[in-house]
């Protein structure tokens, strides 16, 4: 199982939108099982998820605590593939994220304030010896800052080569729990995701393969459940509910 950390400590950068995003375009390729983990305490993941009608891929309810033990079990019931939307700030529960991440995706527009914001992002996860990749997100097509900002980037890790733009129809997707790849899927959107995810894939082949394990059938009666408002925001002290 390989998971993936979607981070950054700047608010609005797009951790949520292309965590989501990311999740779907590696189901839609096969890479499935897929599971979703949403760690913001705002909760915009899993409000997108309960809005989808398609119930993959798989979204995790769980905390901080138990974030090991859970990510244990989905390594048992066959889950592949993990991605984890985290808060915007530098917080013990970002720490935790990447400590068990396989890759940290860093999400950042191309604009000043973002880009000098990346650099405690980047001081995190080189304490924690991950690897990364900068997604340049939310892009004015043509804009020369767009390439400025992946030039500065570089200089502190690898930059996907597939640049995503700010399109209206992302924003109109995450409404009602889509993606672009389902609103259009032959649209620009969702062919500068389908590259981007294809890009990050090729990127986890690259990693040292961890201990093989027997993967278990799925149960199908714990991924079929959506997870109410309610339950997303109970007590941290409730057992850990996987839906999907």
């Amino acid at each position: 199982m390989r998971i993936i950390a979607v981070t950054s400590q700047k608010g609005g950068s797009g951790k949520t939108t292309l965590s989501g995003h990311l999740a779907v375009a590696a189901d839609r390729a096969g890479v499935g099982p897929v599971a979703l983990i949403d760690t913001d305490p705002q909760g915009s993941l899993a409000d997108w998820w309960n809005e989808r009608e398609n119930p993959s891929p798989a979204f995790v309810q769980t905390t901080i605590a138990s974030l090991a033990e859970d990510l244990q079990h989905l390594k048992e019931q066959g889950i592949r593939l993990v991605v984890i939307d985290t808060p915007p700030a530098i917080t013990r529960s970002i720490q935790a994220v990447v400590s068990k991440a396989d890759l940290v995706v860093i999400p950042t527009r191309p604009s000043p304030h973002d880009l000098r914001a990346a650099g405690a992002t980047v001081d995190l996860v080189e304490r924690a010896g991950k690897p990364l990749i900068f997604v340049v997100n939310g892009a004015t097509a043509r804009a020369r800052l767009t390439g400025e900002a992946a030039i500065a980037l570089s200089q502190h890790g690898t930059v996907a080569p597939i640049v995503i733009h700010n399109r209206q129809d992302f924003a109109a997707s995450m409404i009602d729990g889509r993606t672009v790849m389902e609103v259009s899927e032959n649209g620009k959107s969702a062919e500068e995701v389908e590259k981007l995810w294809g890009y990050v894939e090729s990127r986890v082949r690259r990693l040292p393969v961890k201990a093989t394990f027997k993967a278990a059938a799925l149960p199908k009666a714990n991924f079929g459940r959506r997870i109410t408002s309610h339950e997303l925001h109970a007590e941290e002290n409730t057992e850990p509910r996987y839906a999907g």
